[in-house]
Formats: C-alpha cells, sequence, structure tokens
C-alpha cells in the first residue's frame, strides 16, 4: 500500500513539473506584450524598457524558464500587473472562496444526482425514470449564465428570498476569524451561528445554479452504473433466493455502482476548480476563478500562470485522493491489485 502511494505521488510531482513546464511556454506565445501591459497604455518607450529590464522580458528564454521555475517551487509566482500584489498570496486568499463554491455545489449535485439515479435505474422504463431522464438533458443543456440570469431576477430582484450577487457576505459585515477559509464553517466553529446563516445565504443563488447543472452528468453516470450492477448475475441470483429489494438495491447494486460514480463526482469536482469563472464573474464570487477572469483582460502573465498552476495542482491531488478512495469503497481493490479468491 505505502509502495503503490509512493509510486502515485512520484507521478503526481513529475505531473505537477509537466504542468509548470507546459504553462511557461504556453503563456509565452499569448499575443500581447506583457512589458507594455505592465506599463499602462500610456507609457513612453523608456518606460516600457524599464519594465522589461527590471521584470526580465529581454533575457534569455532559458534564463526567464530557470526563473519562473526556481519561483513556483519557492512559492514566488511573480507579481500581478493589475493589483500590484503577490500572486500566490492573492490566489491563496481567493481559493478558500472558491472551494467552498466547489463544494457544496458538488454536495448539492450528489443529493440530486445519486437519488434520482438510483431511482431511475430502480423504475427504469416508468415515468420516473422518463423524468428523471428529462431533468438530467435539461441540466446537461442549460447554460450556466442563462440560469444564474434566471435565478437572479427571479430570487432576487422579484422574490426577495435570497441577496443580490455582491460578494460572500454583505457590505460592511465583518468575516469570521481565519480558520478553514470557508466562512460557514468558520462562523458556526466561533458559535455564531446567525452570521452562518448569512454566508449560506449568499452561497445559496451561486450553489444552485452549478448544483443543477452538475447533477446531470452524476446522475447520468449513478443510472448508468446501476443499471450494469442490477443486470449482473449475482444480483439475479440474489433475487432468486429471495434476497430484499431493498438490500439488493443498496448492497449489491449502488455499492458495486460506486467506482464509476466516484470518478464522474471527482471529475465534476475537478472541473468546479477551474470552470466556475463564468459564476464567479457573475454571483462577484471571490474566487480564483474570477481573479484569472481579470487577469485575462489586462494580459496579467503572472496571474495567469499561477491561477493554472495552482488548478493543476488542485487536480493531481484530487485524483490521488479518488485513486485512494477506490481500496476504500471496494474491499476486492488493494490500490490497483485484486485480491486473489
Amino acid at each position: 500500500m505505502w509502495r503503490y502511494l509512493g509510486k502515485r505521488l512520484l507521478i503526481s510531482v513529475a505531473t505537477v513539473v509537466g504542468i509548470v513546464v507546459i504553462v511557461f511556454f504556453i503563456v509565452r506565445v499569448l499575443p500581447g506584450d506583457a512589458a507594455i501591459a505592465r506599463a499602462g497604455p500610456y507609457a513612453n518607450e523608456e518606460k516600457v524598457a524599464e519594465i522589461r529590464d527590471k521584470y526580465g522580458f529581454d533575457d534569455p528564454i532559458l534564463v526567464q524558464f530557470y526563473n519562473h521555475v526556481t519561483g513556483v517551487f519557492t512559492g514566488d509566482f511573480g507579481t500581478s500587473i493589475r493589483t500590484d500584489g503577490d500572486v500566490f498570496d492573492e490566489l491563496m486568499d481567493r481559493l478558500p472562496a472558491s472551494l467552498e463554491l466547489a463544494f457544496y455545489s458538488v454536495l448539492l449535485a450528489m443529493l440530486i444526482g445519486i437519488p434520482l439515479g438510483i431511482l431511475a435505474a430502480a423504475r427504469r422504463g416508468t415515468w420516473i425514470d422518463g423524468s428523471a431522464r428529462v431533468f438530467a438533458i435539461f441540466g446537461s443543456s442549460m447554460a450556466l449564465f442563462w440560469l444564474g440570469l434566471l435565478l437572479i431576477y427571479f430570487l432576487f430582484f422579484r422574490l426577495r428570498w435570497f441577496p443580490g450577487p455582491i460578494d460572500r457576505l454583505a457590505i460592511g459585515t465583518e468575516a469570521p476569524q481565519t480558520i478553514t477559509g470557508f466562512y460557514t464553517v468558520d462562523a458556526a466553529l466561533r458559535g455564531d451561528f446567525g452570521l452562518m446563516f448569512e454566508a449560506f445565504r449568499y452561497l445559496a443563488l451561486p450553489v444552485i445554479t452549478l448544483g443543477f447543472v452538475l447533477a446531470a452528468p452524476i446522475l447520468k453516470m449513478v443510472r448508468a452504473s446501476m443499471i450494469d450492477a442490477l443486470d449482473s448475475h449475482h444480483v439475479r441470483t440474489a433475487k432468486a433466493i429471495g434476497v430484499s429489494g431493498r438490500s439488493i438495491l443498496f448492497r449489491d447494486g449502488f455499492r458495486n455502482a460506486l467506482l464509476p460514480v466516484i470518478t464522474a463526482i471527482g471529475i465534476v469536482f475537478g472541473y468546479m476548480l477551474g470552470g466556475n469563472i463564468i459564476v464567479e464573474f457573475l454571483f462577484a464570487w471571490p474566487g480564483i476563478g474570477r481573479y484569472a477572469y481579470s487577469a485575462i483582460q489586462v494580459n496579467d502573465l503572472e496571474a495567469l500562470q499561477g491561477f493554472v498552476i495552482v488548478v493543476g495542482v488542485l487536480y493531481v491531488l484530487l485524483n490521488v485522493v479518488i485513486d485512494v478512495s477506490y481500496a476504500w469503497v471496494d474491499p476486492r481493490i488493494r490500490l490497483g491489485k485484486k485480491v486473489s479468491t
């Protein structure tokens, strides 16, 4: 087990190195001049030349690459041209907001998609199955920005059930002392349940938007995996010897369908780490997605590099967690090996 984990971590480190290398060269071929972008549109040639010399834009590409790699692995992602702040510190300040949004969105998607998928598989061919499939079609085809705008218009503007898209908390409300970075959790740990409820209210609209769309792929994967499991020979044998339907559904069906479901949930969560830029921008959510969007607008190379590297590292860590979780879910698996029978 530990040997496998060691190999997996070595592969993960090599993957992260590859991400750093690829990001460096991809960013260098983007259109625009980083020195001009940093100096500003009204800077003269002397100012631009000074910027080039200060940040090493005229250095040979191998020198720039060496400085970039050594900086990344020492936590120095450079300085943002938009905010003039340290990119690594700014990303770490915004990362908890993105993770909190991703966590609750995936949790909502699981609470919707898993039960509906199980029910659709158990009632295959009925109106329940048909309704679940229609829901999956709508969720897969619904544009995030359009659904978000509809929710803002009806649930905020018209009904006033939820606060508007302004931030993680109301303007002037003091954030809880940072423990985990999740406002809901930090407020609960402080015993301030009023602040926790307020944080949930500001999370509600973006979480509903993402949760509705993300529930569709989870539902489809659960349904397909459950149907395969329920059609297997051992399930037919269990039915023949009189095992209860509930036991067959959850012990023999859902348990054997968990591996592809975990993979689907991991893919969805991985997508959320870097793919919720639209929702963060729409709801003015101060996460790394919105930070990346702002960086794109001004050709902020350091910020873009930092964003891609952080998301890449999170993807790698997520894949390690998924691989290790397989052995916990299925006792026949010992981290890539089958137990002899």
